[in-house]
This record gives C-alpha cells, sequence and structure tokens, in this order.
C-alpha cells in the first residue's frame, strides 16, 4: 500500500497506537529500506520523514546540491512497508526562521571527530531531530550505525533530555564490495567509486590489528588508506561511547574525501590490553 503523505503536525496529532520513526533527508537506498524494515514490527504504525534539514549543513557544503528523489522515495518507503511519510516544509520545522532559535548543544561529545570538522553540524543534527520526536511522538526511533556520533549524540540527547524515545541502532548496511551505502556515494566518479573501498578495507585491516592496541588499529588503518591514495580527515579509535579507549570493546571511525564527497564509515573492534590509557585521537 503507498504511504499517506502528511505535513503538518495537524495531520500527525491524527496518528493512532504505537509509533516507531525512521528519520531521514531522502535520497533513499537500500541502506535506508532496511532501517524502515527493521522498525516495522516495533510498532502499529510506521512513520519515516523525508526532510532535507537546512541547519546541519554549513557555508559552502552541499545542501543545495543534496539529491530530492521524491518519486523514487516514495517507493522505497512503500517496499519497506512505511506507514505514513512526514514529508514537512521547512516552515513547519522552523516556523519562525532559520536564525536565532532555541536550539540543542551537543556538548562535549559533539566537539570531537565530525563535531571538530564540522563544528554547527550536530546542533542542526540534534535541534531537527529533537523537532521531528516532539512532532510525530515516535516510542522508538531508528537510525543507522554508519553515522555512529550521530547515533550516540542522539541517544545521550533523549536520556538528557527525558524524551522517552527508544533510540534503536541498525547496523550498516554495505555493497557487496564493502563500501557502506551513503546518499552521497551517488556523486562518487567511477574512478572514485574504486577508490571508495578504501574505508572498509582500512577497518579491516584495524579490526584485524586490534589486539595490538590503538596506534597498531590505527597504524594498519592509515596504511591501507594509503595504498588507494585516500587521506582522511581522521582515524580515531574510541570506547564505545566515543570516549577513552581500554581494553575489550572498541570502536573504530574513519572520516574521509575521495573527491568531492566527504564519506565516513566505523566498526566494532576489541582491543588488547596495550590499549589501557590511550586516548581517543585522530588525523
Amino acid at each position: 500500500m503507498t504511504p499517506r503523505v502528511v505535513r503538518t503536525a495537524a495531520e500527525l496529532r491524527a496518528l493512532e497506537g504505537t509509533i516507531a520513526l525512521v528519520p531521514t533527508m531522502g535520497a533513499l537506498h537500500d541502506g535506508h529500506v532496511q532501517l524502515m524494515k527493521h522498525a516495522r514490527p516495533l510498532a502499529e504504525t510506521l512513520v519515516a520523514s523525508i526532510f532535507v534539514n537546512p541547519t546541519q549543513f554549513a557555508a559552502g557544503e552541499d545542501f543545495g546540491e543534496y539529491p530530492r528523489t521524491w518519486d523514487d522515495d516514495l517507493q522505497r518507503c512503500e517496499e519497506a512497508g512505511v506507514d505514513v511519510v512526514f514529508a514537512p516544509e521547512v516552515a513547519t520545522m522552523y516556523p519562525a526562521g532559520l536564525v536565532d532559535q532555541v536550539t540543542v548543544d551537543p556538548g562535549p561529545l559533539g566537539s570531537i571527530l565530525e563535531g571538530e570538522q564540522r563544528p554547527t553540524h550536530f546542533r542542526g543534527v540534534l535541534t531537527v531531530v529533537a523537532k521531528l520526536f516532539g512532532l510525530v511522538r515516535p516510542d522508538v526511533a531508528v537510525f543507522g550505525e554508519k553515522d555512529y556520533q550521530q547515533l550516540a549524540l542522539i541517544r545521550l540527547m533523549a536520556d538528557a533530555l527525558c524524551l522517552d524515545v527508544e533510540v534503536v541502532g541498525c547496523p550498516t548496511v554495505r555493497e557487496a564490495d564493502g563500501l557502506a551505502m551513503s546518499s552521497r556515494n551517488r556523486y562518487l566518479t567511477a574512478d572514485e567509486r574504486v577508490r571508495a573501498v578504501a574505508l572498509s578495507q582500512a577497518l579491516d585491516a584495524g579490526v584485524a590489528a586490534g589486539s595490538d592496541g590503538p596506534e597498531a588499529v590505527r597504524a594498519a588503518a592509515l596504511a591501507r588508506l594509503t595504498d588507494f591514495g585516500v587521506v582522511p580527515d581522521y582515524v580515531a579509535v574510541t570506547s564505545p561511547d566515543l570516549g577513552q579507549a581500554v581494553p575489550g570493546a572498541a570502536r573504530l571511525l574513519i572520516a574521509a574525501r575521495v573527491g568531492k564527497p566527504r564519506l565516513l564509515d566505523n566498526r566494532a573492534l576489541t582491543l588488547g590490553p596495550d590499549a589501557l590509557g590511550h586516548a581517543p585521537e585522530g588525523s
């Protein structure tokens, strides 16, 4: 059944039963479909939002060029069993305009890694997600692990602000060669698409070196990126909650520009005892 498209808060208030929300910016791909399918059994009504949020793009970033594929997006939502597509206008999300608004401060966790590279990004992300939570009033919201720092911050916000939403992470969906699915992959040229697999291969190399500690993990990942001629914005080894890396469960995160597109990826790993005492670091 074709999902019902709603655009206003009044229409959302008419929704009944438990609600699962999958927030997106459109340009949907198989990774988004998997998020929706993961969310489908979690509530009576499945809502997918499609909104290209202007406040998470800094000046000079690709807001104007970000792909808008409405007809294909609706088909993807139907494929995944979505009941309602919430596609608001900017004025619905930001009724008083985009400046001088009440916003959500991401705090210290929002200033590292992606936050260091894009200082205003997470303020925009958390603000729009908080607005979506307030409008849709979901019982559960599903996000992909590819944007791992974003997922961690949304979980932290939901808990800290008592938003009464269960935030669920869904494993990254990958192409056959390991590249993490992303709406921005469509910007890659044929040559860049070949080089982009460097990120997943670097993660594989880093994970394999986990028993030797974080410096070995970073060295192995950087070496694989170098093999492909990819210079990262950062390669970081952290705890699962993005704090100091210690022996045991950890996370390896990479961001790099391959041609024009800027790509993110990450993997869970296990660190050996040499990890003790090392704080998160990148390059």
